[in-house]
């Protein structure tokens, strides 16, 4: 790979069109996660440079008007005159789709985002756009902007050619942008969002210093992010609220086939099997050929090894590649050119060399730890924690086999517990998992018997968290959600099955509501993952006031919404608040939370494994200052402003 990147360098495949008339094709949707998608392929273009060793530092800033800009100390953008187009390399990357430097291996041996589609579908999607690029000792500028050409608005014009505007000793690219409220259903980049996806890069990219400043309240918010160990330092920090059975991570180290292979792994006290996964720094939520490789070797590894210890001779089990995961975390990370992934928002690995590189490096790499005698101990201690593992998976299995002919029998029980539906479509039921006996009868009461299934909780589920799955099966309140929700628990659980697509999670606005909210959260984490991964969860927003005068009576979620709807009636309403959805009428539970038409649901959705895993540790797990300080200053489930929720 060469220092040179020229105007020649970038190619064009074709142009911009239709990215208006259909964002989500691009970025996914215009709400909530396309905004911050915006973000990320800006971002994206700066780490490329960072990871091909051409930038270490990178600074973003969050400012009032809602437009962000992102900075790197990188080559800068070729800003020569295209061959083919006649206008500068810059415009040519924002003002055309698929056009950028990353489609050879040139330029850039390993690179992240949409591969030129970024930089032009930002532009496209923006009010306005200005990049600035600082190269060979001047300072080059041009801004983008929507303009009218022949009665029709065309987005994404630059305003002027590129021009010189100043001499600099900087080097790089700035982007600042401001994405269009048209578009958009909110212009509301969320910092701790933004911050967690800047932490995890910096992690992945040794060296790399990663400024973010959020300039939208009274006071400059700043954090800065730099990690000189990488992906140690990154499991670390992910098991810190964990009991590792060793301090220090192990790290697998390799190349085969052109695809560079580096991987941490910690061994906790627990059972939870944790693997995170990066190509070129983007996230593999999905897995793919890169984790199959992986968890194939370790299990050759450890068959191995197995077979050569004492207690080989005396146990007569058979082990399975999950034995050997149980209580790892692990971090993969790949660096390979020509990425295939299995749908555009990048989820899913399918390189099938990624597999073959995997397996390779860890299997080699691995059986030299387990055979180095100074890890002897670390070792009998994971064959160890496998064998307990295998133990109590086969009882697992047997008490699932007795669970199954026990819900046939309590198939009666569940049935006048359960107040089902008479709709047969799944697509169109919804269950509610109500809180208490009360507000379940109101519920029940209230709803519409057609689509709407309610389940009430006699009692508080156990922190699954602390529980194995044994436990959790003998549980009364969780064996009544999953044969209501008819689709099998943890493994054999088939979202295809399932008979409810909504499952709605209703509860007082207090303590012991949100506890239960993050208990019930944590059960379909744990064992339905794929409930969470394709959006069936909500969390109800019953309101908090009622205000009334007259015959007239509005509903208020937040304190903002209160003092508003207090204008709007005027002197002599009456406000009251609600502590419980006891007190609330069957009518008024409909009429505010039951009514699809004027109820506000948050859907529950999985965006960052690694972050989201951290958070369940840190609110379910066993140390108990890291979770008061994060319910001091996140749990608030009964302020909307925090969510983006919706009518549903």
């Amino acid at each position: 790979m060469t220092e040179s990147y020229t105007v020649k360098d970038i190619q064009v495949l074709e142009g911009l069109d239709a990215v208006r008339k259909r964002p989500g094709m691009y970025i996914g949707s215009t709400g909530y996660r396309g905004l911050h998608h915006m973000l990320w392929e800006i971002i994206d273009n700066s780490i490329d440079e960072a990871a091909n060793g051409f930038a270490d530092t990178i600074d973003i800033i969050l400012y009032p008007d809602g437009s962000v800009s992102v900075e790197d100390n990188g080559r800068g953008i070729p800003v020569g005159i295209h061959p083919e187009l006649k206008v500068s390399g810059v415009e040519v990357v924002y003002t055309q789709l698929h056009a950028g430097g990353k489609f050879n291996n040139a330029s850039y041996a390993y690179s992240g985002g949409l591969h030129g589609v970024g930089a032009s579908v930002v532009n496209a999607l923006s009010k306005w756009l200005k990049v600035e690029v600082y190269r060979d000792g001047q300072i080059y500028f041009q801004e983008y902007r929507s303009i009218e050409e022949n009665g029709k608005l065309h987005a994404g014009k630059p305003v002027a050619p590129l021009a010189v505007i100043g001499t600099t000793q900087k080097r790089g690219t700035k982007v600042t942008y401001l994405p269009d409220e048209d578009v958009f259903d909110g212009l509301d980049v969320h910092f701790d969002k933004v911050a967690r996806r800047l932490k995890e890069l910096a992690f992945l990219i040794k060296g790399l210093t990663i400024h973010l400043t959020d300039k939208r309240g009274d006071k400059d918010k700043k954090v800065t992010f730099s990690y000189s160990g990488g992906l140690s330092d990154f499991l670390v920090d992910m098991n810190k609220e964990k009991t590792p059975l060793h301090p220090l991570p192990i790290l697998l180290e390799g190349s085969k086939n052109g695809v560079q292979v580096m991987i941490a792994m910690q061994y906790v006290e627990g059972e939870s099997e944790n693997i995170y996964s990066y190509v070129n720094n983007i996230p593999t939520p999905e897995g793919g050929t890169h984790e199959t490789g992986f968890k194939t070797a370790l299990t050759r590894v450890m068959n191995d090894y197995i077979k050569n210890t004492a207690f080989a001779a005396k146990e007569k089990i058979s082990f399975e590649g999950e034995d050997y995961r149980e209580g790892l975390t692990a971090i993969l990370s790949l660096k390979m050119a020509n990425v295939q992934f299995e749908g555009q928002t990048k989820t899913r690995l399918g390189n099938t060399e990624a597999r073959t590189a995997v397996d390779g490096v860890v299997y080699e790499e691995l059986s030299q730890y387990f055979a180095d005698l100074n890890n002897a101990a670390l070792c009998t201690r994971i064959a160890e924690k496998a064998l307990t593992a295998a133990k109590a998976r086969i009882a697992a299995k047997k008490a699932k086999k007795i669970e199954r002919e026990k819900s046939k029998a309590d198939s009666a029980p569940l049935v006048g517990k359960l107040s089902s539906c008479t709709g047969r479509k799944a697509e169109d039921n919804e269950l509610f998992i109500v809180e208490g006996d009360s507000a379940g009868g109101n519920a029940k009461m209230g709803r519409d018997r057609r689509f709407q299934a309610i389940l009430p909780l006699r009692g508080k589920p156990l922190n699954v968290e602390k529980k194995r799955i044994e436990q959790v099966l003998q549980n009364d309140e969780f064996r009544s959600i999953i044969t209501a929700l008819g689709a099998g628990f943890d493994k054999s659980f088939d979202v295809k099955n399932l008979k409810y697509h909504k499952v709605i999670i209703l509860s007082d606005a207090d303590q012991d509501g949100a506890h239960i909210r993050t208990i019930l959260l944590t059960f379909f984490f744990r064992y339905f993952k794929d409930l969470l991964k394709n959006g069936h969860v909500f969390i109800a927003q019953p309101p908090l006031y009622s205000i009334k005068k007259g015959r007239k009576t509005l509903w208020a979620h937040t304190d903002k919404q209160l003092e508003q709807a207090k204008k709007e009636l005027g002197r002599g309403a009456e406000v009251k608040r609600y502590k419980g959805l006891g007190e609330m009428s069957k009518e008024q539970l409909w009429e505010t939370t039951l009514d699809p038409a004027a109820r506000v649901l948050v859907q529950v959705t999985l965006e960052d494994a690694a972050a989201e895993e951290s958070i369940v540790s840190t609110l379910m797990g066993d140390a108990v200052e890291p979770r008061k300080q994060y319910i001091g200053q996140y749990a608030n489930f009964n302020k909307k402003d925090n969510f983006k929720g919706a009518v549903q």
